[in-house]
């Protein structure tokens, strides 16, 4: 995630970046298409006013153009012309030169038009460009102006770009730039400009030279997606950890008093009253609310920290266990789920044991009911299982049916209750197979002596059922659920048997 956000946010930054220099590039170029274009229209309005001098002799307009040459620091000469010779000039007076010599890619039949030259006969070796305007009415006669155009002061112009290290104009394919002192082609400057414009009415074009992505951009964006990168990896790691990272939240869930018992009571079906109780531990998240059983166990086993939930869970019931001796028979049955990992641990006695001992003294039958979630070690688990019986204990398959491992247990293990799965006892009633697996689960816990009860009982049809066949216990919504200590209490005294034997 750090990783990805680290390009997402870079790559941001340097589109931003861009966007920013792109504006700048917008506001650039129009200032340098402005300023060029104002040095052309005002070349063009001083030829305006001397195209009266095209009717005179030349002995009469070259005061006048030589005047409006000096005083004007963008142009070189200014030449008067009829029928494409140049016949006057600011610079040398009265001459005969074909424009077409000096400029054969200026068309003089446009009222305006420009071109790029390699040179003029005064500076044959200085590339400048040349300006025509024709005459209003007189389509044979206009103004030939040379102009001194020197770019270099408009990188000045540009130096708050510092990524902008060019400027050409481009009239008819030909190039003037501050690349190099003489004219280039297209195929010479062969590289790709940043931004280009037109001046209006004239063919000539303002190309902006930069770097498209300057080097402090790139480092800029690199090191903002790397921060970003690293904050948003930190946190990211952060909700997962404190997402996914159960283990310290079931240890703090302990230290904060977040789980807590119910007890579910188990009827005989015999009598229809209460025979005995599970305990099932339920954990209340301040964040997540209340969290499913399977989840938290699932992950105290792959995390070998259900041997402390399970002790935890030991010290609730002794908190409760004053309240709950005063509902149940002597004797009364109390079923703690235990898990092969707690099972296997090198504690395990000794945390029985101490429990035990806590216990009010012969108020309750522990019975211990093993779940299916992993495999029993049977090497380890057969000299535990005799010693829990030793110890006056008894022992049930918890969710029979659901496992891998169900039969095994049977086989090789002695086991005094059979806990047959809800999902067997929801099919009663049902044209599934479930019924006749049932049936068989039935009849084969007879054969082996094992007292027999279900869970998950929530309709009358499936505790008549379940009596008819010969069940020991039932257990299930039908009855009750989960309640606490004090609950529990309530509910017993108000009980009334629900099915009759």
């Amino acid at each position: 995630m750090g990783t990805l956000f680290a390009l997402l946010f870079g790559g941001a930054t340097a589109l931003y970046l861009y966007h920013k220099r792109a504006e700048n590039w917008d506001t650039l170029s129009h200032g340098v298409n402005r300023y060029i274009g104002d040095l052309f229209n005002t070349i063009l309005q001083t030829n305006s006013t001397l195209q009266p001098l095209t009717a005179l002799p030349c002995s009469r307009a070259s005061r006048q153009l030589t005047t409006s040459a000096a005083f004007s620091t963008s142009i070189r000469a200014l030449t008067l012309v009829t029928d494409g010779v140049a016949w006057c000039s600011s610079a040398t007076g009265e001459i005969h030169v074909s424009i077409s010599r000096v400029a054969p890619g200026l068309d003089l039949t446009q009222p305006v038009n420009a071109d790029i030259v390699t040179g003029t006969p005064m500076m044959p070796n200085r590339p400048t460009v040349v300006l025509w305007s024709r005459h209003p009415t007189d389509l044979h006669r206009g103004i030939f102006t040379t102009m001194n155009i020197n770019l270099n002061p408009y990188l000045l112009y540009t130096s708050q770009q510092r990524e902008v290290y060019g400027i050409a104009l481009v009239i008819h394919g030909k190039i003037l730039s501050t690349f190099s002192r003489r004219m280039m082609t297209e195929d010479e400057l062969a590289l790709r400009e940043i931004r280009a414009s037109r001046l209006h009415g004239l063919p000539v074009e303002i190309r902006i030279y930069g770097t498209r992505w300057p080097r402090e951009d790139i480092q800029l964006a690199i090191l903002f997606g790397l921060f970003g990168g690293a904050i948003f990896g930190l946190l990211t790691m952060w909700f997962f950890n404190s997402r996914t990272r159960t283990g310290l939240d079931i240890m703090s869930g302990i230290r904060r008093e977040q789980f807590f018992t119910v007890y579910q009571p188990v009827m005989s079906a015999d009598d229809q009253k209460m025979h005995g109780i599970e305990v099932l531990l339920r954990w209340k998240h301040p964040v997540n609310g209340m969290i499913s059983p399977d989840v938290f166990i699932s992950y105290a086993e792959a995390q070998q920290l259900i041997a402390p939930l399970t002790r935890h869970l030991f010290s609730l019931i002794l908190a409760d266990a004053d309240t709950l001796k005063t509902i149940l028979p002597r004797g009364g049955k109390v079923g703690i789920n235990l898990a092969p990992g707690h099972l296997h641990s090198a504690d395990f006695k000794k945390d029985i044991l101490a429990f035990s001992r806590a216990l009010p003294p012969g108020a309750f039958q522990i019975v211990f009911e093993i779940t299916e979630r992993t495999m029993l070690n049977e090497a380890q688990a057969l000299p535990l299982f005799e010693w829990l019986h030793q110890q006056g204990f008894e022992i049930a398959i918890d969710d029979f049916g659901t496992g891998h491992s169900a039969l095994i247990y049977l086989q090789r293990f002695k086991m005094d209750y059979l806990k047959i799965d809800r999902g067997f006892i929801s099919a009663i009633g049902t044209d599934t197979v479930t019924t006749p697996v049932l049936d068989t689960v039935l009849t084969l816990a007879r054969r082996l002596h094992m007292a027999t009860v279900a869970e998950g009982v929530e309709t009358r049809q499936q505790a008549r059922w379940l009596i008819d066949q010969g069940i020991n216990y039932l257990q299930g919504y039908y009855y009750s659920p989960g309640l606490s200590a004090e609950a529990l209490t309530a509910w017993y005294s108000q009980y009334t048997p629900p099915v009759q034997p």
